[in-house]
Order: C-alpha cells, then sequence, then structure tokens
C-alpha cells in the first residue's frame, strides 16, 4: 500500500448475499474492479513499452503526481513511503539504477528529494522522458 490505510476480513458467503441483496453495492464493487483492472492494465502497458528504465521511472513518479501529487505554485510534494529496492521491483529495473536514476533527476534539477520527501521541480522534464 502506498497509503495508510485498513484491513478486514469478510467472509466469502456474507460478502456475496449482501452482493445479491444491494444492488446498488453490486455496482460499485464491479466499478471499484473495473478500475482497478484498468489501473493495472495501463502501469503493465507502460512497463512494457517503456523503452529505458529512465522512462519507466518517469512514467511511475507521473502516476504518483496524478493521485497524490500536493501542489504548491511551481513545484509538487510527494511522501516516498517506498525504498529505492521497492520502486525498482515496481519498475522492473535493479535498486542501483532507481539510485543512479534519481540522482540524475536532481543533477539536472527535475527532482529534489529529502528523506521521504519527494520535490518535482519540473513536471514538464519528467512528461518530455516519457515518449
Amino acid at each position: 500500500m502506498l497509503e495508510s490505510g485498513q484491513v478486514n476480513f469478510i467472509r466469502r458467503g456474507h460478502l456475496l448475499n449482501f452482493l445479491n441483496n444491494q444492488a446498488e453495492a453490486s455496482l460499485r464493487v464491479a466499478q471499484h474492479l473495473s478500475q482497478n483492472y484498468m489501473a493495472v492494465h495501463e502501469q503493465m502497458r507502460a512497463l512494457v513499452l517503456s523503452d529505458s528504465a529512465a522512462e519507466k521511472l518517469a512514467r511511475l513518479l507521473l502516476s504518483w503526481l496524478k493521485k497524490t501529487g500536493d501542489q504548491t505554485g511551481q513545484n509538487i510534494h510527494l511522501k516516498l513511503s517506498l525504498t529505492h529496492g521497492e520502486i525498482a521491483q515496481m519498475i522492473g529495473v535493479s535498486r542501483e539504477t532507481v539510485t543512479r536514476l534519481l540522482g540524475e533527476l536532481r543533477g539536472k534539477g527535475i527532482i529534489r528529494l529529502k528523506g521521504s520527501n519527494l520535490l518535482i521541480k519540473s513536471k514538464a522534464a519528467l512528461e518530455g522522458m516519457v515518449n
């Protein structure tokens, strides 16, 4: 999970009974599952079609911006709760590659990273990395 949340257990039979009796709930569950499927499909497509590790990382950062970015002026703030290794697993590269790429983005002035706080200084530069 990228954000804090809560997980509860519901017995399969109870859930199916509830969905059979509540049409509105059934529709919302179907919509939610469809949205999740589309998001996963888009992530997989982006990973497979990306030409480079840098493009994969840029796509991932841009997808996070859409979901959780907090914009103040020109800059966009993100809270990174994942390690470089976890990010690497998400985009199919090594941890060292993620560390190197983040360093390059920092060196070019595209991002600033301090602890788990990521500041995107140039969203346009990230978008330019994506074909």
